[in-house]
């Protein structure tokens, strides 16, 4: 019962910002860049629903936009560090030998930095962009996805099926995109699920410092820099970003954690 509500609550966080940020490309009440200075600080009303900010954006239509960026930077970034440390993991678990110890002195070498000191350092390469921050998460966390990997792979390459694989005569290539990368699938969903939520808040952390998607583009971690100056007037501005943020971290931890219950065999067993 546990496990389906937080399946449940999970799946409807994440649906739900998920589902503003695709609705944002085609609508938003507002333009999220229009500026009305006779209307800058409104409360939310029922003509603003979340009032408007210091230039009177309306603040509900930013939120959407901001979505649509968080939402696309998470994905890429989650897409590019599952593809990329998958590969790495694959080739350092299966092959051994000297690939292994190359591969993983490199691995653990990153793993030392913190991701988000990884990523500072790496947008300083790439530059201050939406797409730098993909690339930038996206390398910073590949190491983790790298090391799930190699771990299951060894846990895998010794199993009766893989060698049964070699003994009918298959390929080490055919053995390893037949049998061995469909049973890695569950723990790098699980981890990718978590993941969503990192990204989500490392791109806030990264855009509030101003290395994000660069103003007046809104997106959540911006947004809640622009609102420092108003947090004793004007509350509002801070508290819908920051809302937006916490819930769908929320989300992500929940459906992630829901997921490994229901796809480890150890979580089942007990």
């Amino acid at each position: 019962m546990r496990l389906r509500l937080n399946a449940l609550a999970g799946a409807v966080l994440v649906g739900f910002m998920v589902a503003m940020a695709l609705l944002s490309l085609v609508w938003t009440p507002r333009d999220p860049m229009g500026v009305a200075l006779r209307q800058r600080l409104k409360p939310p009303s029922g003509e603003y629903w979340l009032g408007t900010d210091e230039v009177g954006r309306d603040v509900f239509s930013r939120i959407m936009e901001g979505a649509g960026a968080s939402v696309t930077v998470a994905a890429c970034t989650v897409l590019l560090a599952v593809l990329l440390g998958s590969v790495i993991g694959l080739l350092a678990g299966f092959l051994r030998g000297w690939p292994d110890r190359l591969l993983s002195m490199v691995n653990d070498s990153l793993l030392a930095f913190p991701g988000i000191l990884l990523a500072l350092g790496l947008l300083a390469v790439f530059g201050a962009s939406q797409w730098g921050i993909v690339a930038a998460l996206g390398l910073a966390y590949a190491p983790t996805v790298a090391r799930i990997m190699r771990g299951t792979v060894l846990s895998l390459r010794e199993r009766e099926f893989i060698e049964a694989s070699r003994a009918i005569g298959n390929s080490e290539g055919y053995t390893l995109w037949r049998h061995v990368l469909p049973n890695t699938v569950s723990p790098i969903i699980v981890l990718a699920t978590s993941m969503f939520g990192w990204a989500i808040l490392s791109e806030s952390a990264l855009s509030f410092l101003g290395l994000g998607v660069p103003p007046p583009a809104p997106s959540w971690g911006n947004m809640l820099a622009a609102s420092r100056p108003y947090l004793d007037s004007a509350l509002w501005l801070s508290l819908s970003p920051g809302l937006c943020i916490a819930l769908t971290l929320l989300g992500a931890n929940l459906l992630g954690d829901a997921l490994r219950d229901r796809l480890d065999p150890r979580s089942e067993a007990r």
